[in-house]
């Protein structure tokens, strides 16, 4: 009984979601007003309903992918030829024997399409539903049991049948609303979508269109008037539009372009103004081709048009954001938007490999980019490195010999995972204030991390190496030890980047990865960033108990006791660490619902993104953890900013949606603060502070505190601020 129960609510959601799909959403209630819609002509919506029952019922049979049967990936273009035959055939079983093998070749057509197109990384859009109708219209002109229906003769009467006397009203008051031209073909172009016919239909689906996604019906609004105005300005003929209503062509393309596959702003928008005109070249000429053959274009522009300017964009070698290809597809041109907005923000330099810096503590960059010395030119992007002490000096005693000096003698590691490609290892240490202008890098090693990225680590001493060329090195291995070789007055280290693997190759303009800056007493994150003279560095050293407490492995049960210090209530909340079918880690909360995606690179810990009640702990965890270093440093402060769909409130953010590809007003920001420890052998107490402030301009709209307290490896309690009260969240064995 419970698998019937969950087949059946699989079907059930599938159904929903085939639906949506016309109008490349997952939106529930929209869906539902599409099915009403759809019912406006009975025989046609029960047609259409029936070949998506039919289309995802053999897809489940057969065994295709049950995520995509779900998302209604193999029934929308079912869908539209149900309505399409529903619409021009009267009801009898012949006709049911034509909708079902129609229903089944749809589905086949859509399967392969999905390969064959889908290979080249693209849609396949409603071609299977433009293949099937126009054969089934063509084959059925010799199926003599088939009869043309003669539905929409007598409308009032079927809106009778359908909705009594109450449905004829509105449908004869918005039939006489004396609506602008452009006004009233918008509408019967939307509900042309649905093979509807009627301004009432139309309006409909524009409510829904709505309440899906603002950008969306910006959109919609956007592309059909541009069309409109460019049949005026050209002298075309207007009546086109409104011929079988094929207008819709501009509006599903319009959404297409301007915001699904591609992220919406304003390139998306002036690439829709530039796919308008072209859009109507193919719609008149091919409507002239195939009224040859008494056939409807159908979508035959939109999916030309959508599928060609998809492809090109793909041989693109620069401009790769203008427009920019949406990477994760989340069916809401808005969540489009903040997330990827957003995740450019932070993950901007994911492309980059993180370099370290070569050394354990911390040290001070001697000599930087362009300066005074050595790095000129060719070799400008260098850093010479020197332990300093709490004086100033970089040596004990008189500093007459190198073994005086901080860093001599100290180990030398791997900024970064990579092969060794050469080694220098014959140059004696100079005296203090000597050089060695004949060998001037002194003794050197070499590491390739990839094809065109190398560093270059210089003034080794003699005899230290650790390892040989041919060796692969994981990063914080030890290389070897700090000298005074080659053109070096006296101890340090000299690193640099370079594209090429040879003694001597000039430098890399290449950014470090993470490391922390010590200015005035205070740890400062830098990510991405180089050095400058005079400053002290250290490479981020992590903590075990944060490292272990941030670790979530697939596999892992997480259970809380909640107190809601407002309601007086307790609840447990049990979360499972989960790995979906493209390996992105989540944690999901049992009792929500709610997925909190993470990514961890084993320094820092991300939370990218977050599905479900944003009442539950889940949600307040991923708020309070937005991203955590796990590594210590007395009050290190850590900034981040949310995608802004995921915080703000939904008032304001449904104002903000309409200028989103424009301008963003509201904003949220992440800050953490390392606020206390405590270590000993025996146990490990870490706090951390963080909150979350929501802002429009430099006026606060809302602002939640939080901590989180670590023990011995574990996240054992989260303490949320809310309005004053405090939720309570407390880790249970």
């Amino acid at each position: 009984m419970l698998r019937f129960k969950d087949s059946l609510f699989h079907l059930i959601s599938s159904i929903i979601s085939s639906y949506a799909q016309i109008f490349f959403s997952k939106n529930t209630l929209f869906a539902i007003i599409l099915l009403i819609v759809s019912f406006f002509d009975f025989f046609a919506g029960l047609s259409g309903l029936l070949a998506v029952i039919i289309s995802n019922t053999t897809a489940y049979l057969i065994g295709f992918n049950k995520f995509n049967i779900k998302l209604g990936y193999y029934g929308f273009n079912n869908l539209l030829v149900g309505l399409g035959l529903g619409v021009y055939y009267q009801p009898n079983f012949e006709f049911f024997m034509v909708l079902f093998f129609a229903s089944l070749l749809t589905l086949f057509f859509t399967v392969a399409l999905e390969g064959i197109v889908g290979k080249y990384g693209l849609p396949y859009l409603s071609l299977s539903f433009l293949f099937v109708l126009w054969m089934v219209s063509l084959a059925t002109r010799e199926f003599k049991s088939l009869a043309v229906s003669e539905r929409g003769i007598f409308m009032l009467n079927e809106m009778y049948s359908l909705g009594g006397y109450n449905l004829v009203r509105i449908y004869q008051w918005f039939g006489s609303l004396n609506l602008p031209e452009y006004v009233s073909l918008y509408f019967r172009s939307l509900s042309a979508i649905l093979f509807q016919y009627s301004l009432f239909a139309g309006i409909l689906v524009a409510l829904g269109l709505l309440i899906y996604s603002r950008i969306a019906f910006t959109l919609s609004i956007f592309g059909f008037g541009f069309a409109y105005v460019f049949y005026k300005l050209i002298g075309g003929n207007v009546q086109e539009l409104s011929y079988g209503y094929i207008g819709f062509n501009f509006i599903l393309t319009s959404i297409a372009i301007g915001g699904f596959f591609i992220v919406p702003s304003r390139y998306s928008f002036f690439s829709v103004l530039l796919l308008i005109p072209l859009i109507s070249i193919i719609l008149s000429s091919s409507m002239a081709v195939f009224s040859l053959f008494q056939i409807s274009i159908y979508s035959l522009p939109f999916n030309l048009i959508v599928l060609t300017f998809l492809y090109i964009l793909k041989f693109r070698e620069r401009n790769f954001l203008s427009p920019e290809i949406v990477r994760i597809q989340h069916f809401s041109p808005e969540i489009n938007l903040y997330t990827q907005k957003n995740n450019l923000g932070r993950f901007k330099h994911s492309h980059i490999i993180p370099i370290s810096l070569p050394f354990w503590g911390a040290w001070k960059v001697t000599q930087g980019e362009d300066d005074e010395i050595t790095h000129k030119g060719e070799w400008r992007h260098a850093f010479d490195f020197e332990i300093e002490d709490e004086k100033g000096k970089m040596f004990a005693d008189t500093g007459l010999l190198c073994s005086d000096y901080y860093c001599y003698n100290k180990p030398i590691i791997a900024p970064a995972d990579g092969r060794i490609e050469q080694i220098i290892d014959y140059i004696d240490d100079n005296k203090i204030g000597d050089v060695n202008i004949e060998n001037n890098w002194g003794n050197t090693i070499i590491i390739r991390h990839t094809d065109l990225l190398f560093t270059k680590i210089s003034h080794i001493k003699k005899d230290s190496f650790k390892v040989n060329v041919g060796d692969y090195v994981k990063k914080g291995e030890v290389l070897a030890l700090c000298g005074n070789s080659g053109r070096s007055p006296q101890p340090h280290i000299h690193f640099q980047m370079q594209a090429t693997p040879f003694v001597g190759s000039k430098t890399l303009d290449y950014p470090l990865g993470h490391y922390i800056l010590i200015k005035d007493g205070k740890y400062i994150l830098q990510s991405y960033k180089k050095p400058l003279k005079n400053q002290t560095v250290l490479n981020i050293e992590r903590n075990k108990s944060l490292y272990n407490a941030y670790h979530f492995i697939p596999g892992q049960r997480i259970s809380f006791m909640v107190y809601d210090e407002k309601n007086n209530t307790e609840k447990n909340y049990n979360w499972d660490v989960l790995a979906d079918f493209y390996n992105n880690t989540y944690i999901y909360c049992n009792n929500s619902k709610s997925k909190a995606y993470f990514y961890n690179d084993g320094f820092f810990h991300y939370f990218t993104h977050f599905e479900g009640n944003k009442k539950s702990l889940l949600y307040y965890f991923y708020l309070s953890n937005f991203k955590v270093l796990t590594g210590f440093y007395d009050n290190l402060q850590i900034d981040d900013i949310y995608p802004i769909h995921l915080t703000s409130n939904k008032f304001l953010l449904f104002f903000q949606d309409f200028i989103a590809p424009f301008k963003i007003f509201l904003k949220s920001y992440f800050k953490l603060i390392y606020e206390y420890k405590n270590e000993d052998f025996n146990k490990s107490e870490i706090e951390i502070v963080s909150s979350m402030t929501n802002k429009i301009g430099k006026h606060v709209t809302k602002e939640l505190n939080f901590k989180t307290y670590i023990l011995n490896g574990r996240i054992e309690k989260i303490l949320i601020n809310s309005d004053n009260y405090n939720i309570i969240a407390l880790r249970k064995e």
